[in-house]
């Protein structure tokens, strides 16, 4: 009950201490990240008539839309409170409580889940709580504005490791298998670690330990009862899309026959408790449903194999949460991986020094969380979080030998020593700011202009469509192939030819950042094409320049006959 108070606490003060600090762009609803801001317009959109299984983002890229790869569980919450808040404060408001609200929920539940983790570890919860709450970068998930669906899924990954820990039962079977497939349901990026939870199931149930027989049962009964509910509750529009990128049927057949794999074995284990004989099971079992599920669903193998090459080289290798670790900056790697590495390895001391299963278990997940993190950054959020019982225990030993290796462990285990270190590595030049185009100013300006098609950069898209009612032809969004592709043309091309590539698309709208598109490098700043033309202030005769010198985005509307809606 202590850590539980201490983490609500924490839970409490760091979120009133963040909506203090962000309140001015929150109030304008600028939201932190592109993603937030079209987790918000995908909930309005439900809340204004669209259908509850409609996911498609119709103001992106060519018509009817871009059907997105997201699903409506991350929406439930956001939606709820805007409809519970709108009759108390009024519309906008309601919106403005509500992305304030959401990340401080799934806060306060990642703060007591790994409160419970280190009880069950036998590990103080208010240490690790602690550390949980300075967990860099994981604690960006929870700013003020975060909605999309990271933080859920962080709340995801730790019920299933909760759930994995400690004496089996069936509520604890059922947590996990309700946990995997929700997560399942809202993307795809924790799929690593949901393997390691049903291993971990599946390897309690092989050794027999006390009460795995019914957390396997309730495990196998509450996934396969759950995706099939979900197959019917949560399907969206975007069922029958050719990829595995989200909860597509091609993904929900591949889980159903996963799946099968802990049922058998939930099945079997009634009739031996044979080392041996289980053993078998698992393995034929085990091989048998992924063999198959590869079978059924080889996109599965390669989610994202479906991008435009040219928009993988040019786009999303840039984003930064989708690098590994190796091509990163070192500075970034050391503030979104300090913690993980430090973690791991009072994970494997912990796990070495205890030689129990929970704690085998703990390390378990912890690796797999490092090296998704060394593949891509953006597996340093749970590899954060699920370092914080390990760094607990390791603090623990600390204060028996003294001040001074305590401080040291404490120091250790700060995620925010990593991120000042990190900006400490950074290089001045790659610190210093640019125009705010996405200021609240600067999105208003935007949205009062005439409502029409503007082709504008990815990220500038994202923060602009949500603030608008424009429509955008690229997204950052990686199903929205041609949009993207048409807006790289356009800006890589020489002004005839991108006019042309205009007016086929109907453009009314270009805007451009003064430092936009810098991930083209050299091929941003040459004048012989429309991005670098703009730069350097020669705006070609078809374009006529809207906003004012000096404002940020550059604005430039298309001028003469031609264009189409």
């Amino acid at each position: 009950m202590r850590d539980s108070i201490a983490a609500l606490a924490l839970a409490v003060l760091l979120g009133v201490a963040w909506m203090v600090r962000d309140h001015l762009p929150l109030s304008a609803l600028r939201l932190p990240d592109t993603d937030d801001g079209m987790r918000l317009q995908q909930v309005r959109d439900w809340l204004d008539g669209q259908a509850f299984a409609d996911l498609a983002q119709h103001r992106l890229g060519p018509p009817p839309g871009v059907e997105m790869h997201w699903s409506r569980g991350a929406d439930l919450l956001p939606a709820a409170l805007i409809l519970l808040l709108t009759p108390l404060l009024g519309s906008h408001m309601a919106l403005v409580g509500a992305v304030a609200v959401v990340p401080f929920v799934w806060f306060a539940l990642v703060l007591l889940l790994v409160a419970a983790i280190a009880r069950r570890l036998e590990i103080d919860g208010t240490v690790a709580a602690v550390i949980a709450a300075l967990a860099f970068p994981a604690t960006t998930l929870f700013f003020p504005g975060r909605i999309d669906h990271h933080a859920l899924q962080m709340v995801l990954v730790l019920a299933l490791l909760w759930a994995t820990l400690g004496q089996g039962s069936l509520r604890n079977g059922a947590v996990a298998g309700l946990t995997t497939m929700l997560s399942l349901v809202i993307v795809l990026e924790t799929a690593p670690l949901l393997a390691v939870g049903g291993l971990a199931i599946a390897l309690r149930w092989w050794c027999g330990d006390v009460g795995a027989q019914a957390r396997i049962t309730g495990y196998a009964t509450a996934l396969l009862l759950a995706l099939a509910a979900g197959r019917t509750l949560l399907a969206t529009s975007g069922w029958a899309y050719p990829a595995c990128d989200g909860f597509t049927a091609i993904l929900w057949r591949a889980a159903m026959l996963v799946a099968l794999a802990p049922a058998v074995m939930a099945v079997a284990g009634f009739a031996t408790t044979s080392r041996k004989r289980r053993f078998d099971v698992m393995m034929t079992a085990g091989g048998l449903a992924v063999g198959c599920a590869a079978l059924a669903s080889p996109a599965c193998l390669h989610p994202y194999g479906a991008v435009d090459p040219v928009l993988a080289r040019v786009w999303l290798a840039q984003v930064a949460e989708a690098q590994s670790v190796l091509s990163a900056p070192p500075w970034h790697s050391t503030a979104y991986c300090g913690l993980a590495l430090v973690g791991l390895a009072a994970g494997l001391w912990h796990a070495v020094r205890r030689r129990t299963t929970d704690a085998a278990i703990l390390a378990g997940f912890q690796t797999v969380a490092v090296l998704v993190a060394l593949t891509q950054l953006r597996g340093a959020y749970a590899a954060a979080l699920l370092a914080a019982p390990a760094l607990a225990a390791m603090i623990a030993a600390a204060r028996a030998r003294g001040a001074l290796p305590l401080a040291a462990a404490w120091l250790a285990s700060a995620g925010m020593v990593y991120a000042f270190l990190g900006d400490a590595l950074t290089p001045k030049a790659a610190a210093a700011p640019g125009p705010d185009c996405t200021s609240p100013a600067a999105l208003a300006r935007v949205a009062a202009l005439p409502t029409g098609l503007v082709a504008a950069p990815v990220d500038l898209s994202g923060f602009l469509l949500p603030a608008t009612r424009h429509r955008f032809l690229a997204g950052p969004y990686h199903r929205n192939t041609q949009g993207n592709r048409a807006m790289l043309d356009l800006f890589l091309r020489p002004s005839a030819e991108a006019e042309a590539t205009a007016r086929r698309w109907g453009v009314d709208y270009v805007a451009l950042c003064p430092d936009g598109l810098g991930e083209l490098g050299s091929a941003g700043n040459d004048t012989h094409r429309l991005a670098g033309a703009l730069r350097a202030g020669q705006v070609p005769g078809w374009l006529a320049q809207v906003s004012r010198p000096g404002e940020a985005p550059m604005i430039y509307r298309l001028v003469g006959h031609g264009t189409t809606h």
